[in-house]
């Protein structure tokens, strides 16, 4: 066996510049998750030392990532949304009848609350100074409205237009992230609990 056929048979050992890079990017990776976690516990605006102590990096080293705390912040909540983005999505969208669809939809924004909530209320707060934000989460909005339009067009489409937008105006409000949140973090709700009073309501909004 030639000495290049061993040299091929051997994994390649990685230089130090790589080495360098990975260690980089998993303390990165470790200060957004850092972040988020502060997030979850309700720590919507947490500050630079929080995430460093949380971390186990020095604030300095927090810094050598993000070139302040808007983008470190901005990063974070990026980081959520682009990880959980499956979940804004609705599986087999405006198929089925009226009740399979109902049911299906409302599982389906149970579940993105639980996984992006607490990012949400984060950009939310930040989104009253941060016009990236703003920009950001009116994008998403109009994403999840249009979706409802496109799940419930059979039932949103009838009677003139005028009442078709006031419905699909309510179903939206229902189901928007600060609406959920009064149920599940306000009023303490279980998903359970909130969900069949919920399809009630989704169900009344889109009788004929």
């Amino acid at each position: 066996m030639s000495a290049q056929q061993v040299s091929d048979l051997e994994p390649p050992v990685p230089s130090t510049v790589d080495g360098r890079s990975a260690i980089r990017d998993r303390n990165r990776d470790a200060v957004l998750d850092a972040v988020l976690d502060l997030f979850s516990e309700d720590n919507l605006r947490p500050g630079p030392e929080e995430v460093a102590l949380r971390v186990g990096l020095s604030v300095r080293s927090v810094y050598r990532y993000f070139d302040d705390h808007d983008s470190l912040t901005r990063a974070a909540i990026a980081r959520n949304i682009e990880r959980r983005a499956p979940l804004f999505r609705i599986p087999a969208i405006g198929e089925g009848g009226t009740g399979v669809r109902i049911d299906r939809f409302v599982d389906s924004r149970l579940r993105l609350q639980a996984e992006v909530g607490a990012t949400v209320r984060a950009a939310r707060l930040r989104a009253t100074f941060d016009g990236l934000v703003r920009e950001d989460m009116e994008a998403a909005r109009t994403f999840l409205r249009e979706q409802i339009g496109r799940h419930f067009a059979p039932e949103l489409s009838t009677g003139d237009a005028a009442r078709a937008r006031a419905r699909l105006a309510a179903v939206d409000a229902l189901f928007a992230f600060e609406a959920l949140d009064h149920y599940l973090v306000h009023q303490r709700l279980a998903p359970t609990e909130a969900r069949p009073l919920l399809v009630d309501a989704l169900g009344a909004l889109l009788r004929p």
